[in-house]
């Protein structure tokens, strides 16, 4: 197989890429000139090609020859901040410049989407599991670029017959960053929660988050290597063409789950804390992704933890992907 990924500077492109190149495929990656992070690339048999998303010879002669396109790039945090317009131009526009060239090849095109779709921050959490038929409801130019860009998929699909699958990220963390997670350290929510602020003493704690009735909060991410690995289940998968289809993590965290699990690991303590703040508390419902592209995520949060934790403590000799 012979893949173009663009974006492939960035976290999910890179190990897709390494990845690719593990399957013995032929990966090509356009590199834009405001995010030229090809150290990530170094040791991998790539062929990177200088180009813009916005501009057509550039697209063209990227996408020759590919058989799948792994459309990861756009405006998003590489090479911000980003104004409204160019959100507009880069994610809308680029996809649409892709779209057009990718239609005279028949290659497949696989679009990197979002749960930013979704208004899922809600005063008494969402209490059942998001699926795909929940409409899409987004808060920003991003967002809304993500969903112009996946109707534009649709679209060519729908009228052209170009073989799209659309796949929903969850936000994506690489393996070790979990250890990181803002909202699980006092430290970090002392300065944007008041309650928190009234806790604060000098002395770390890792934080179990709650809000005023009760409601504990619970989040799905996605491990880094979960998404690269529904990538690879969405290349060359028919049944996946003009489909929507998210992607997540194994199953959905609490924060109880999450820093208890922590606290045992780094041996800090936790402290319970009741904030004001809207709460995050959601979970998505992984059973299209598993039927149509046969996608069994492996990495939770308790995993995810362990690997991070044994890599920086020098006990796990995988490179962790970032």
């Amino acid at each position: 197989m012979k893949a173009l990924v663009t974006g492939i500077t960035g976290r999910i492109g890179a190990n897709l890429a390494a990845e690719l190149c593990r399957g013995g495929h032929h990966v090509r990656g356009l590199v834009w000139d405001r995010d030229r992070r090809v150290e990530k690339l170094a040791g991998l048999d790539v062929e990177l090609v200088d180009g813009n998303l916005q501009v057509a010879e550039d697209v063209e002669r990227s996408v020759a020859g590919c058989d799948v396109v792994f459309h990861l790039g756009g405006a998003f945090q590489g090479g911000g901040p980003f104004s409204d317009q160019e959100y507009f131009d880069i994610n809308v526009g680029g996809t649409l410049s892709l779209l057009t060239a990718v239609r005279a090849t028949g290659a497949q095109v696989v679009l990197a989407s979002t749960d930013a779709l979704y208004d899922k921050y809600r005063h008494g959490g969402m209490p059942d599991p998001i699926d795909e038929t929940h409409p899409p409801a987004p808060n920003g130019m991003y967002a809304l670029s993500k969903l112009l860009a996946e109707q534009l998929c649709l679209g060519f699909h729908r009228m052209y017959g170009l073989p799209t699958t659309i796949l929903r990220f969850a936000y994506v963390l690489g393996a070790g960053e979990i250890l990181d997670f803002p909202q699980f350290w006092l430290s970090k929510l002392k300065d944007r929660d008041a309650a928190a602020e009234v806790l604060w003493n000098g002395e770390e704690r890792l934080v179990a988050l709650r809000d005023p009735t009760g409601l504990v909060y619970k989040k799905h991410v996605a491990d880094v290597r979960d998404i690269v690995a529904g990538c690879l289940c969405a290349a060359g998968n028919e049944t996946s063409y003009g489909e929507v289809t998210q992607l997540a993590g194994p199953r959905p965290f609490t924060w109880d789950e999450a820093v208890h699990h922590l606290s045992r690991r780094l041996d800090v303590p936790v402290v319970e804390l009741t904030s004001d703040a809207v709460p995050t508390h959601y979970e998505y419902d992984l059973r299209k992704a598993n039927d149509l592209l046969g996608f069994s995520p492996r990495y939770d949060v308790a995993r995810m933890i362990d690997d991070a934790v044994s890599h920086r403590r020098g006990e796990n000799s995988e490179v962790l992907p970032t």
